[in-house]
């Protein structure tokens, strides 16, 4: 994350934190990073340097006026007018890490060789929640190269217990074991 986003998420974040619209400006900009993760042409016409700023805000305009609240649209109007629209993801990404800080939220990503049964995911999200004291938000990633077992990627830590993780270890015990 660059750190020109993180000090525009914060400000937004403060702003909206005071005036009790975090919650608001969280789902609006959940929106603002699925248009521009979703449509890659859209941060580049706001960066592109052949348009006037007063050209790429009117863009801002149509596109989010009245549908965002004034502080994601003046925002969205400042990184552009200041040529950092590129830093747009990084600043919505931000500040969902900034409310989530704030609220308690812990996401955590439990990778699987198969999809976790809705009961496998309320056991785990409750003994994660007891492990925290913090609100879990899981997120289930299949990959088939665990085996079996579950990796666990939270907080900057990660448990790994799956069976590929198991054989690398075996593997590297034999290794270097001498006979």
């Amino acid at each position: 994350m660059t750190g020109t986003g993180m000090e525009y998420a914060r400000a937004l974040f403060s702003l909206s934190r005071d005036e009790a619209l975090d919650d608001r400006i969280l789902k609006e900009l959940e929106v603002v990073l699925h248009v521009s993760e979703e449509n890659p042409t859209f941060l580049r016409i706001l960066s592109a340097p052949n348009l006037s700023k007063e050209e790429r805000c009117g863009i801002l305009d149509n596109v989010f006026r009245d549908k965002v609240h004034p502080y994601v649209l003046n925002t969205l109007k400042l990184l552009t007018e200041r040529g950092s629209a590129r830093v747009l993801p990084d600043m919505c990404r931000g500040y969902t890490q900034l409310y989530q800080d704030a609220h308690g939220i812990l996401p955590v990503k439990a990778v699987t060789a198969v999809p976790l049964t809705a009961q496998q995911e309320t056991r785990l999200k409750a003994k994660l929640e007891e492990m925290t004291g913090k609100t879990v938000l899981l997120t289930n990633i299949l990959d088939a190269s665990c085996l079996g077992g579950m990796r666990l990627d939270f907080d900057g830590k990660r448990i790994d217990d799956t069976v590929s993780h198991r054989l690398d270890v075996l593997r590297s015990l034999l290794l270097d074991s001498t006979v």
